[in-house]
């Protein structure tokens, strides 16, 4: 239940911030919230991190569906015993399907979050982020003790 009501959170997190965004801001305007430091930004995203492989929608559509795909065949291996780890599958899950969502729909991700010393991104991709600290801390400090 963690990870659905999580995946849930997330994605319509997600989906009423872009939508809010689309709808109150034009590509590449700006606003700050605290000058120079963290703005909301509207940029259109054909790439993926960092804005690489720009225009290879396809690719990436195969790719998230693929990895959703081995979560759906591998989720009884998958060490979801403790609620950190339930919770960082949700927000993984969550976010995949977010931008999955933008590239089928638009062609693009919209971004966002500007902390202007980092390439804007949004709430999708920072659930994912969040998602592959929480396994890595568990893999690397919990797991291996």
């Amino acid at each position: 239940m963690t990870i659905l009501i999580t995946f849930l959170l997330v994605l319509l997190a997600d989906q009423i911030t872009k939508y809010l965004v689309v709808k109150n801001f034009s590509v590449g305007e700006t606003m700050p919230l605290l000058e120079n430091i963290f703005h909301f930004t509207y940029v259109k995203n054909r790439g993926a991190a960092f804005g690489i492989l720009q225009g290879q929608r396809w690719f990436f559509i195969v790719i998230t569906i693929v990895v959703l795909g081995a979560i759906v065949f591998f989720y009884k291996e998958l060490p979801l015993h403790n609620i950190w780890n339930r919770i960082a599958l949700g927000l993984a899950i969550g976010g995949a399907i977010g931008n999955l969502i933008d590239r089928v729909r638009l062609g693009y991700v919209i971004d966002f979050l500007d902390l202007r010393v980092w390439p804007v991104f949004n709430i999708a991709d920072s659930s994912v982020v969040v998602a592959v600290a929480i396994f890595s801390y568990w893999v690397l400090i919990i797991d291996s003790n």
